[in-house]
């Protein structure tokens, strides 16, 4: 249980600062607000829930008090993910009608909370169900809930159904959090009227920290409960999550191709330094290690290389004195290793000062595919052309 209670604090916070940083981003975005929210909620809930368990003083508040707040924010949370649906499937006005209702039936719920409270004798303990006013604040709680989740477990699987894939998945995954919720508190509701009208408590060998004293309730808490709110908070990230886990896949291989194009564009630049693209980043050091940074880079390399192959093609079909064979017009169909060797021939013949007639030709040119394509084959160069550099001052 306190693991379970451990992670779910650790991961609501991790989801805010994710939320929060994604709120920068669209600060007009209603349903990401109301999803905030919910998180934010979840997270605020989170020390005064763990003050609660422990019977302990927070923030000058008294053990019940710190209950009282935890269970506010929860239900607050819960009216953020009913806004979230409502914002998102229905027009702005009717949205916020609906909304003001549900806002209605929040302060029905707490005020029926703050009231058990008040009829709490002081110094009860926040979990002692024998006690009318605790058993009324617990039931009242888990039923709003429970209907809170079951709706929210309803829309989630309606708009997965329409949803794009990747929202569909998380909308499936959130469903799921929310089922679990709602068998959670189907389960607490009996448990807390079990113990208030003096069933058994749990055997002591069973950690209820954060649970309804019965054995029943712990089944709820570490079963469904605490694994429906880290399914919820997976779900709520996972489009997102995708998302830069891709673009963290186009970044890495960007960046690997960066790296590989590095003989071949060595080779060239040496030869044709004026086709270097000089732009110079303001903030070098933020653009070395910025995603924007590493894409700029492998865009200029792929073109500066070529740039330069265009520039030493004509040295390249010379070599077969321009007629047919691996020469003129078809060295794009060369495979890089013996286009390797030919290329260093080339560029040293443009270095010599030769002169040429020939026109410039396609070198290592896909036949068919977009830019990767395109990089694919400069990359198979620069691999071809490393091996015989290798190769050469190995001879020597």
């Amino acid at each position: 249980m306190s693991l379970l209670l451990t992670l779910y604090g650790v991961g609501s916070f991790l989801v805010l600062a994710w939320m929060a940083h994604r709120l920068t981003r669209a600060p007009r975005d209603v349903p990401l607000w109301a999803v905030t929210g919910l998180i934010a909620c979840w997270a605020a809930a989170y020390p005064f829930g763990l003050a609660a368990d422990s019977e302990e003083v927070f923030l000058g508040l008294a053990p019940m008090t710190s209950r009282l707040v935890q269970h506010i924010l929860v239900l607050a949370a819960v009216n953020c993910m009913v806004c979230f649906y409502l914002f998102s499937a229905l027009e702005p006005a009717r949205a916020r009608r609906r909304a003001g209702w549900y806002a209605l039936a929040l302060m029905g719920a707490v005020a029926v909370l703050i009231a058990a409270v008040a009829a709490t004798p002081e110094g009860t303990r926040t979990r002692d169900h024998t006690v009318t006013g605790v058993a009324v604040f617990f039931v009242t709680a888990d039923l709003y809930l429970a209907v809170g989740f079951a709706l929210g477990w309803m829309w989630s699987r309606r708009y997965a159904r329409i949803a794009e894939p990747r929202l569909a998945r998380g909308l499936r995954i959130t469903s799921l959090g929310m089922a679990a919720i709602v068998v959670a508190d189907a389960l607490f509701v009996p448990a807390v009227l079990m113990r208030w009208a003096g069933g058994d408590g749990a055997p002591a060998s069973l950690d209820t920290a954060g649970a309804a004293e019965t054995a029943l309730g712990w089944f709820g808490a570490v079963f469904f409960l605490l694994p429906g709110i880290v399914l919820i908070l997976v779900g709520v990230t996972y489009p997102a999550a995708v998302m830069r886990l891709t673009a963290l896949r186009v970044w890495w291989r960007h960046l690997r191709a960066y790296h590989g194009l590095e003989p071949l564009w060595t080779a060239l630049h040496r030869r044709f330094p004026e086709d270097a693209l000089h732009r110079v980043p303001v903030r070098p050091w933020r653009d070395a290690l910025s995603p924007r940074g590493v894409h700029r880079r492998y865009y200029r390399r792929a073109v500066e290389c070529r740039d330069g192959l265009v520039r030493v093609s004509p040295y390249l079909a010379a070599l077969d004195g321009g007629s047919g064979g691996d020469g003129a017009g078809t060295e794009g169909a060369v495979p890089p290793e013996r286009l390797a060797p030919r290329l260093r021939e080339a560029l040293r013949a443009h270095a010599a000062g030769r002169p040429v007639s020939t026109s410039a030709v396609p070198v290592a040119v896909p036949a068919e595919g977009g830019l990767d394509a395109d990089v694919e084959r400069l990359l198979a160069l620069s691999r071809a052309l490393r091996d015989v550099e290798r190769g050469g001052r190995g001879a020597v």
